[in-house]
């Protein structure tokens, strides 16, 4: 293939050529793949029965590992019923939500589990968010239990008495380093569990497919966090999908999985796949590139999941000796750019990347079965990639104002028909979910998902992801919403108007935060305090990266900032622009000499 065809589009014989290779699987991949179809809404399959399944048959078998703690499938199946089982006797029904706070550790999975076994809903908060934005995910959805962990009982306590209906909620305590003492006011979760009832809880045969089990929070164009709708058929698809049909792992496998079960990568896709082996999933509480050849090499990992960031941290560590002294013949993951592809494969010896595209709110995804470069594969689903114009951040219509498809090659905006067979599980508020939805797109009725993401059609029903658009940019893994980053700096008395928007920075994934402020000039403009202020207000990947400031703003005839002209120049322009550099808890001034080692990559944030 000539490296022009490789960079636009996919050549027949290449195509072809995979799937001949692919010729003995196919049996496998017929039978799982109508598995996969077979289930409705009113079935009865759930994330409860496999689990069960699995500590039934592979009940020996590894099936979490943590740390130095080791769970088997049976045992991992006993401990998740302990908590069913007390959630039960608390009073928690079907449909019913509990909020929980955790970071990556057992604890999640077998609260996870523990719902899911009996109907329940859990409501994963991202464990970074704090003040206003913890409350708002918190209120999302209507629950009087909390389960907040040892290590985020300090975020939790400053919003507690802001909640609505305080008064009614029901505090569990979870231990984690034991450090620290039960709080007043908290049920030590752990120690009452001891002697909680450890069989498999009855209502889990008749858990529906169509039910949801999890509230995932995702960042839309709209500002505040989202909670989207995860059911277990969602879950169930990814099972079978990215288990059986692409990964196809076995017991003797190890899957790592260092991602944030808050989010669907690690949920949705890591742990079914490990779930389909059935094989051992090594969890971490938060990723680390210093240890993260370490731990493939302890736990003997033959599999993990990645996102983009996760690969280019480690393709920018200096070389060792574990780069390669490892058993890893496939990955699964989104993300990993085309610039990086090749070298992240060589240098790490890993000939399969599955790589997929997909998303919390969405009905539809992609998935690089044939293990093509530089794409996010094939969707079996009924998409299209529809003509966009950027600059004006609207879709493209003929002249009978219906949407127009690209054409191979070209670039544009992905929508998936919503139908019986793909639904919409939309979010936990309703109104959120008319924003996602188009209308009367190729002809008069029909309903189409809006992705709010900008991919290459390069033949054979297969893309590679280009950006997204929006007024949402994805860095450190996490969804950005400049809304909110804009709602906090403006409580600032010195700051007058803002906008915010993400950058590009060479040799770094995704786009960093960047705000232009326009300063209130009667108020003393202090950095010291602002770095404070966000840091305290915001997630750290939320906190902007650079703040530009401007004398005065442009605005479009709708009283819009323009943010087009902005989201150009970046940081390469010829106002007063101030950096937070890696490792550094405030901000320092761009001169010309930090700007040519920023632009010549040199930093890594």
């Amino acid at each position: 293939m000539s490296k022009k065809d490789e960079n636009n589009t996919l050549s027949f014989l290449h195509v072809f050529g995979r799937i001949v290779k692919l010729v003995p699987q196919l049996p496998r991949f017929v039978k799982n793949i109508k598995k996969a179809k077979s289930i409705t809404p009113e079935s009865l399959q759930s994330i409860g029965k496999i689990i069960e399944y699995n500590a039934e048959n592979h009940g020996s078998t590894i099936a979490l590992q943590f740390e130095d703690q080791t769970y088997t499938y049976k045992h991992f199946n006993e401990i998740s019923n302990r908590y069913a089982n007390y959630l039960q006797e608390l009073g928690v029904k079907n449909n019913e939500t509990i909020i929980v706070i955790l970071e990556n550790r057992p604890e999640l999975l077998f609260l996870i589990t523990a719902c899911a076994k009996i109907g329940a809903i859990i409501s994963l908060i991202n464990p970074n968010q704090k003040g206003e934005v913890l409350i708002h995910s918190i209120e999302l959805a209507t629950s009087t239990h909390f389960f907040i962990g040892e290590e985020l009982i300090s975020n939790f306590e400053d919003v507690k008495s802001s909640l609505s209906q305080a008064s009614n909620h029901k505090y569990y305590w979870i231990s984690d380093t034991g450090l620290n003492d039960c709080p007043t006011g908290y049920v030590n979760l752990k120690q009452t569990l001891v002697n909680a009832n450890s069989n498999n809880p009855s209502n889990t045969q008749n858990i529906k497919a169509g039910q949801v089990y999890a509230y995932v929070f995702t960042s839309g164009t709209t500002g505040l966090p989202k909670a989207s709708r995860q059911t277990h058929k969602k879950w169930l698809s990814a099972y079978y999908w990215f288990g059986k049909v692409n990964m196809n792992l076995n017991p003797n496998d190890v899957m790592y999985v260092p991602l944030p079960f808050y989010h669907t990568n690690a949920l949705i896709v890591g742990w079914s796949i490990a779930l389909s082996g059935p094989c051992a999933m090594v969890m971490r509480r938060k990723f680390s590139v210093t240890h993260f050849w370490k731990d493939v090499s302890k736990y003997n990992v033959s599999a993990f999941i990645y996102i983009g960031e996760l690969c280019r941290y480690l393709l920018n560590a200096p070389e060792s000796d574990l780069d390669s002294a490892h058993c890893i013949k496939k990955i699964i993951g989104n993300g990993l750019r085309p610039d990086i592809w090749h070298q992240f494969k060589k240098r790490f010896s890993i000939d399969g990347v599955y790589e997929l595209y997909g998303a919390a709110d969405g009905n539809v995804g992609f998935t690089n079965t044939l293990n093509l470069d530089c794409t996010v594969g094939w969707s079996p689903q009924k998409f299209k990639i529809v003509k966009y114009d950027v600059e004006n951040d609207s879709t493209i219509k003929d002249h009978d104002g219906f949407l127009i498809p690209v054409k191979k090659g070209e670039t544009g905006l992905l929508i998936s028909e919503i139908s019986e067979t793909f639904v919409f599980d939309g979010y936990v508020n309703k109104t959120k979910n008319e924003g996602k939805i188009l209308r009367n797109v190729f002809k008069p009725g029909d309903q189409w998902f809006n992705s709010g993401d900008l991919l290459q059609d390069i033949g054979y029903r297969h893309a590679r992801f280009v950006d997204r658009i929006g007024d949402t940019f994805r860095w450190k893994g996490e969804n950005v919403a400049t809304a909110e980053v804009e709602g906090v700096l403006c409580n600032l008395e010195c700051v007058e108007m803002s906008a915010v928007y993400g950058v590009q920075i060479p040799n770094n994934d995704g786009r960093a935060g960047m705000a232009t402020i326009l300063k209130d000039q009667n108020e003393p403009f202090d950095l010291e305090a602002i770095a404070d202020y966000l840091l305290k207000k915001l997630p750290r990947y939320a906190v902007p990266i650079f703040i530009r400031v401007k004398d005065e703003m442009d605005f479009t005839h709708t009283h819009k900032i323009k943010k087009s002209d902005l989201k150009k120049e970046g940081f390469n322009c010829d106002d007063e622009v101030y950096v937070m550099l890696p490792k550094s808890n405030s901000y320092v001034g761009l001169d010309d000499n930090l700007l040519n080692i920023i632009n010549n990559g040199a930093y890594i944030f």
